[in-house]
Parts: C-alpha cells; structure tokens; sequence
C-alpha cells in the first residue's frame, strides 16, 4: 500500500526525507513556496558532521557525490582579537572529513536529483483529521488530502499550528548579513585574513564572522546583543547617535546608512577588519529566534515536523545536520510502515526520539550562543577552544 506523502518544505530536512523515500521507491511530493531553485540566494556553507548530516546522505546513496562537491579545506578556523592580533589558527589535517562544508545550492541540487517538487505552491493551513486525511490548504486556493503531511518549512512554518500553538521567540540578538563577490582578486588582503574556511572576531556582546565559500564568495555577519527594534532609535538601543553622523532611526533598505551604522557600533576594531563592512554590498537584517529548548507536542495522526519547523534553535553547526537526519530516519521508518496503523506508530516513535535528541542539542546551543555573543569575549574563545581544541 502507498501512503500519499506530502512534504512542505524544500530546504535540507524535507528534501532529505524526500530523497531516502525516493529510494526504497515509495513516492512523494514536495511542496515548495519559492517559484524556482534559484528564486534567492541559498544562503553561507553548512558544514556536514559525519554523524549526522553525512550520515543522512548516505542513507539518500549520495555521500560520494557530497564528498566531491564538498571543501574538506573549509573547515579551517581562524580567531582573532579585535585589535586584528590573531588568537587561534585550525587548519584541518589533509584526510580530515569530520565537518568538510558544502554551498547550500550545492546541497539542494544534489538532493533535489529526481524529486517531484512543485515549486511556488506555498502552503496556508493544514488541518487533520478530515474524513479522507490531511488537508492541505495551498496559498494558489487549491486544497488536496493526505496520509502524512511532513512540515519541513522552516523557523515560520505553516504546519506547525497543526500540531502546536508555540512560536519562536528572539533571542536578544541580532545579525546582520552582508557577502564580497570576487573576494580573492578584488581584496586580495581579505582574502589572506580569512583563510581557507572562516574567521571569527569577537568583542564585548558582539562579533563579526566571515565565511568563506566557493567560487571567491564570503559571507559576512554581523551580530550583537540589541532590542528587536534596535533600528528604530540608535542612541537608546545602541548608543549611536547624531554625534556619528546617524540618523536616531535607521532604514533597513539604506546601504549606506546600515553601513555607516556598522561601521559605528565595530568602531575602534582592527581597520582589515572593518574592511569587511566597508567593502559589504547588500545588507541583511537577520534576528536570531529559537523555539522553546523542550518543544515538543502531542502527536496528531497524519502530521509532523522535521528540522526549524520542530526545534529551532540557535544557528552554531547543529541545525541542517540534525535536520537532514531526521529527514532520513523518519523516511526510513516510513517505508518500514506499510500500512496506515503502522504509519501512525512509526511517525509517534521518530517523534519521541527526535524530540529528546533536539532538547539536547538546542540545550547546547542555547548555552553556546550566550557565550559567544557575551559581555566577557573570552567566553566566546573558550567555546571555540572546546569545540576546536588546538
């Protein structure tokens, strides 16, 4: 018997799923807001942990392919002092392949292969329990029914209301995102000060990271400790005010005011590293939300969640991995399901084990954001140490 499976979502946990499914023959379809791959930007590099996200690929038949695309180089690690003096520099031995990174446009297209994905169909509402199954109100105003509808969709996702009333919250801090194109032949400096993989500089409540990915492209983040609303009023929340050139209020669209205000807050920080701001195209604002550490919720028949749309928690190496494993193992309980009863079961025990591995590591990386964003920046050094050991 074949359930109908639907999977919203089309970022690292739902094609996962989508894909370990494909390959024990059991059909499925995913359901995708974006009109195209290639609607908006895909996002910084993830880096893959053998067991978890590798692990997740394996299982889909795709590691080999992963390890090809993959830059086992990225995993090079570089901290500096905000004065530019350098503290830690890890670069990973020849044959390490514990956490090689990978673009995230690369990742999707390895997993996408031959899905059957349904691009700019986004999703309103799922309601349970009807008498033919899941329904499944789509954005367009078409509805269809089915067995097991699985919310992949994200940190705002549409079917989590279908099985709990939680929201994200924020953190209390807040990123901004901005990338350099052509890094190695227009900034050549900023290319030698970042490495092979990343490099991280960390002062009092607040950092600047900067990501190398392939084909000469950084990503670069900002964050600090900041009221949601931080850009409404600089001298209250930041202490920025007109004294350097600011507005009291900040436009978000403005480049050049985001800039400047960046600028501002990092002042005093090594020049090669503000370059990073300087030299910054678009900006990005990114606040950081979590779900509760212990989210969980009571199983409701034809219905789950796999990765942000379970368990979002801060962006520290976990989330896409403990996403993409997810996907995979409840793909393979489903197939061992072959009938509704079975399904039903199945689901509820991938639920109960995904929920106390997620509490664990949103624990973690709950404690781990409080230090690397902190008032002490040796906390923030102390946490890479840990992770990274030199």
């Amino acid at each position: 018997m074949r359930h109908r499976i639907a999977v919203i979502g089309g970022g690292p946990a739902g094609l996962t799923f989508a894909r370990v499914l494909h390959r024990h023959g059991h059909p499925v379809t995913i359901f995708e807001r974006d009109p195209a791959p290639d609607a908006r930007p895909p996002g910084g590099m993830l880096d893959l942990h053998e067991g978890m996200g590798q692990l997740a690929l394996g299982k889909a038949g795709l590691l080999a392919e992963f390890q090809a695309l993959s830059r086992p180089e990225g995993q090079a690690m570089r901290i500096l002092e905000v004065d530019g003096t350098v503290l830690r520099d890890w670069q990973p031995r020849p044959d390490d392949r514990a956490n090689p990174e990978i673009d995230r446009g690369h990742l999707r297209d390895l997993l996408l292969g031959p899905l059957d994905v349904q691009w700019g169909r986004g999703v309103t509402e799922v309601v349970p329990g009807t008498r033919d199954g899941v329904l499944v109100h789509f954005a367009d105003g078409r509805q269809e029914t089915f067995d097991l509808v699985v919310g992949a969709d994200g940190a705002w996702s549409r079917v989590r209301p279908a099985v709990s009333a939680t929201t994200p919250h924020y953190t209390g801090i807040t990123m901004v995102e901005t990338s350099l194109d052509d890094v190695d032949t227009r900034h050549p400096d900023l290319a030698r000060l970042i490495g092979d993989g990343s490099m991280a500089v960390c002062g009092v409540n607040r950092n600047l990271v900067a990501q190398r990915n392939s084909g000469g492209h950084v990503k670069v983040y900002a964050q600090f400790r900041a009221p949601l609303d931080w850009h409404t009023n600089l001298d209250r929340h930041t202490g920025l005010n007109r004294r350097a050139g600011l507005d009291a209020g900040l436009d978000l669209a403005d480049v050049e005011a985001v800039r400047s205000s960046l600028l501002a807050l990092f002042d005093g920080w090594a020049a090669p590293v503000l370059d990073l701001l300087r030299h910054g195209t678009a900006f990005v604002h990114r606040p950081l939300y979590v779900l509760p550490v212990s989210h969980t919720w009571a199983h409701v028949p034809g219905v789950t969640l796999l990765g942000d749309a379970a368990h979002l928690m801060p962006p520290l190496g976990v989330g896409a991995n403990l996403a993409m494993l997810e996907g995979a193992e409840l793909a393979e309980s489903v197939a061992a399901a072959p009938d509704p009863g079975d399904l039903d079961k199945a689901v509820h025990a991938f639920e109960e084990q995904m929920w106390a591995r997620a509490g664990r590591w949103a624990k973690i990386t709950t404690a781990g954001l409080e230090r690397l964003v902190s008032p002490d920046p040796t906390q923030a050094l102390a946490l890479f140490d840990e992770v990274q050991p030199s």
